[in-house]
């Protein structure tokens, strides 16, 4: 029977572990589903990582990786995706707050030939207004610069070992997991689910580390931002040109406007403009300038003795 690797990234779940351990194996058994656990702690400061190693000992379905710091939800989905052993991976949040019932659902398109099965939310659960206004901006950028709608897509997906094989075979360090399975073109399908409540813990997403978030998928994506900086040059040439035209016609008619407030406003917006730009370009140098260190995703710590 073909079996099914689930990756569960994990970041002070300590509240989770057990509970989503014991959900998981049971819906998967009940459909008799062959499966392996692997719970990736990103370098957890509580006793994640402790937790899933005394599960391993008790059932070998159970995995464990810990991180030596943490590197990201992203270094956790791709580590999870090397040590996986199973023909199929899916990746499932900690907090449950991805229904493990819907994996069933998944491996069963599987089954049927579909290579990546996504996820796509139903609704987002309870989230506060500016987060909520924040995701649908981001997300809508995101739709049209690939021509997909990824307003409602999460982490929550299952694919083919052929799928995996080519994330992996990816070279670069900075990557954006949830466009990658859509920029991969394998045959794919979805599923809806309604993001359900957190029953333990806490989210360790603040607004901060959002933005931080979108600004590094975007950037690692697609060079969308650089291309606006031109645009924004174009931009102000135009407007540069039609000023001076106009400033020109009032000299000559005997009209002009004595005073500096024009010069000033011209001034503060291009200057504006200069600076964003640089921002933009410096942020893409200080990416290529990681990729060119060629330092890995991630450092294993440890890993359960049943991996």
């Amino acid at each position: 029977m073909s079996m099914l690797s689930v990756i569960i990234p994990s970041y002070n779940e300590e509240a989770n572990i057990e509970r989503t351990a014991e959900t998981i194996g049971r819906i998967l058994s009940g459909a008799g589903i062959e499966y392996e656990l692997l719970f990736v702690s990103d370098g957890s400061k509580d006793k994640t990582y402790e937790l899933v190693c005394g599960l391993s000992q008790k059932d070998q379905h159970i995995k464990g990786i810990q991180f030596s710091r943490n590197f990201g939800k992203e270094a956790t989905i791709f580590a999870g995706l090397s040590c996986a052993k199973g023909d199929c991976c899916a990746v499932i949040d900690c907090d449950l707050q991805h229904p493990p019932e819907t994996l069933v659902e998944m491996y069963h398109l599987w089954e049927e030939g579909y290579d990546v099965i996504e996820g796509i939310k139903s609704n987002r659960g309870k989230e506060g207004i500016f987060h909520k206004m924040f995701v649908g901006i981001f997300y809508g950028i995101m739709s049209k610069l690939m021509k997909l709608d990824m307003n409602a897509t999460s982490d929550f997906k299952l694919m083919d070992r052929r799928v995996v094989e080519v994330l992996l075979s990816l070279t670069e360090k900075n990557t954006f997991f949830r466009a990658l399975t859509f920029w991969t073109g394998f045959k794919s399908t979805t599923v809806t689910f309604e993001v359900q409540e957190r029953v333990a813990g806490k989210s360790k997403w603040s607004f901060r580390s959002l933005v931080k978030y979108a600004i590094s998928n975007t950037t690692s994506f697609t060079t969308a931002p650089l291309q606006l900086v031109t645009f924004m040059g174009t931009l102000m040439i135009i407007f540069s040109a039609v000023l001076g035209i106009q400033t020109l016609v009032r000299y000559f008619m005997g009209t002009a406007v004595e005073g500096f407030t024009t010069v000033i406003l011209l001034l503060l917006v291009i200057g504006g403009c200069i600076m964003i730009s640089l921002g933009i370009i410096g942020h893409y140098l200080a990416r290529i300038y990681e990729e060119v260190k060629g330092r890995p995703k991630y450092i294993i710590r440890d890993k359960t003795d049943n991996l």
